[in-house]
């Protein structure tokens, strides 16, 4: 099916059911209208010019109405661009021209930064500011003006719903800067969405989701798959520990996930006990590996709700699941299972492979490697990249892990030098080429180190002269933008070097994480 069905199955169960509840704005609207709203967007959006499977990216804090124009975007079989508002202005416009973006939604708070964009971005040709008009760009009030439901022309659709259509090209990073865009299709997205429907659903017959995480790149693969179950989503301006608190007993919230790093923040609150949580059937933590430790303080306040699942872009979300009855039973059995990911899930086959392709023995860590129809289709315009990841006849994730006798799968190490922070996916060898542009810098090694808020923070290792970490950190945040930059900097002599002559990383990061069997957070 395509994508925008799956919000269509959700109307199909209750037309009358809130579908969203925006707390900053006071928006409510039902599946009903909330599907005729798509539909005018998306008739207003093709009188303007769109074109099928053109690009749409939107940007702003997170508002109901972007969630409506991402449907829309979708009726009118258009593709998503990700966009994420953290990112440094250069970071998203080297991605915005990599992909030929050329629709932008924004909200009238990010219109000091569209416009730098239009200037460094000449694909983007189309922009409604969503809440007012902003020059010459009109709102979104006024892009619809005299356009109706009934001057909606529905896309050609065949029988097989168009799965190789594409739903979107999403940066690989998660911030975007030079990521590679991973060509996600209708095939890859339906299955993602069923499967974590099936995990997520039949637990309740009033889900109500919490969405805190942003609509605008990050919120969007989770609202689908709940609003396929017939969800309220309740949307919060962005995330904030107690105000997530706050909503989950106000609203009765059913289902919600966070990255793990947001889930410690709430664990910190010192309101964490002020409120009640009993609605909660689906707590899912995505994004990055979870502290065992924390995951199960998680399950004594939040109860038998809290899950897992891991993915990545190129096969999003749910290539593995720990499903919450099998958390809560090894919060109190096990412990020492919470380090695990869950089990692969119905939908892919996984692999743990060495370099030549072949499966290690049980027990020993290999390369998660995965195939089947949740794989994303192919890097964006490179085909040699595309192949690369593809060898032996597998998908290739770049983490290594490991299965015990019980079939869970655990995250050990990753095989590609990234860092995760905060849920964001930070490329070490960026940082490092924007360190080493100082001139008083002559190399720069840059890892993930453990953090308590973060899970990961990005560190370097530098060799340099006259010149202070302090300057180094914000040369990289002006260059990069602050999630990238490193926070904290290491001054060496020389740095450790393989056989190989490659720098040692992983003798630098064993200082940090001493002998622990896992180097992420």
């Amino acid at each position: 099916m395509r994508a925008i069905d799956y919000f269509d199955r959700g109307h199909d169960r209750n037309p009358q059911r809130l579908a969203i509840v925006d707390t900053e704005t006071g928006l409510k609207l039902t599946y009903a209208e909330t599907r005729a709203q798509s539909i005018q967007i998306a008739a207003a959006l093709q009188k303007g010019g769109f074109e099928n499977q053109d690009l749409l990216g939107l940007y702003g804090p997170n508002d109901g109405m972007l969630l409506v124009v991402l449907l829309a975007m979708w009726r009118a079989n258009g593709k998503w661009v990700p966009v994420n508002t953290r990112n440094a202005i250069d970071a998203n416009a080297a991605y915005i021209n990599y992909v030929r973006l050329k629709w932008m939604v924004y909200h009238s708070s990010k219109a000091d930064e569209v416009a730098q964009l239009k200037a460094l971005c000449p694909t983007l040709q189309h922009f409604v500011c969503l809440d007012k008009r902003m020059g010459d760009d009109p709102s979104l009030a006024e892009f619809v003006e005299g356009v109706s439901e009934a001057d909606f022309v529905e896309p050609e659709v065949d029988a097989f719903g168009n799965l190789m259509d594409m739903v979107g090209i999403f940066p690989t990073g998660g911030t975007t800067g030079p990521s590679k865009g991973a060509n996600v299709t209708n095939l890859g997205w339906g299955t993602m969405i069923e499967t974590a429907a099936d995990g997520m659903g039949g637990r309740t017959d009033d889900p109500v989701a919490l969405v805190s995480a942003p609509i605008t790149h990050a919120a969007g693969p989770i609202a689908l798959s709940t609003m396929s179950l017939g969800a309220t989503q309740v949307i919060l301006p962005g995330f904030d520990a107690e105000a997530v608190l706050r909503t989950i007993a106000e609203y009765k919230v059913t289902h919600m996930y966070l990255p793990p790093t947001a889930m410690y923040q709430l664990l910190a609150s010192p309101q964490i006990g002020d409120h009640d949580y009993s609605s909660l059937k689906i707590f899912i933590l995505v994004g990055s590996p979870c502290s065992p430790e924390k995951l199960r303080q998680a399950v004594s306040i939040f109860g038998p709700a809290m899950c897992q699942s891991y993915g990545q872009v190129e096969c999003p979300m749910i290539v593995a699941w720990f499903p919450p009855e099998d958390v809560a039973r090894f919060a109190a059995s096990a412990p020492e299972k919470l380090a695990s990911c869950g089990k692969p899930t119905r939908s892919i086959k996984v692999a743990l492979l060495d370099d030549d392709g072949n499966q290690v023995p049980l027990g020993e860590a290999g390369e998660i490697c995965v195939r089947g129809a949740l794989v994303t289709h192919s890097y964006f315009e490179k085909p040699e990249e595309t192949a690369e990841i593809r060898k032996f006849g597998w998908h290739h994730t770049g983490d290594v892990g490991k299965y015990d006798e019980d079939g869970y799968l655990y995250i050990v190490d990753r095989k590609k030098d990234m860092v995760v922070s905060g849920g964001f996916n930070v490329f070490t060898s960026e940082v490092e080429a924007a360190v080493t542009e100082l001139a008083a810098v002559k190399e720069a090694c840059v890892f993930g180190i453990p953090h308590e808020k973060w899970g990961e923070q990005v560190h370097a290792v530098v060799v340099a002269d006259g010149i202070t970490g302090a300057e180094i950190i914000a040369y990289t945040k002006d260059r990069l933008g602050g999630v990238k930059a490193p926070k904290s900097v290491e001054f060496v002599d020389s740095i450790p070097r393989t056989a190989a002559g490659k720098m040692d990383k992983k003798a630098l990061r064993t200082k940090y994480w001493g002998d622990s069997q896992r180097m992420v957070n």
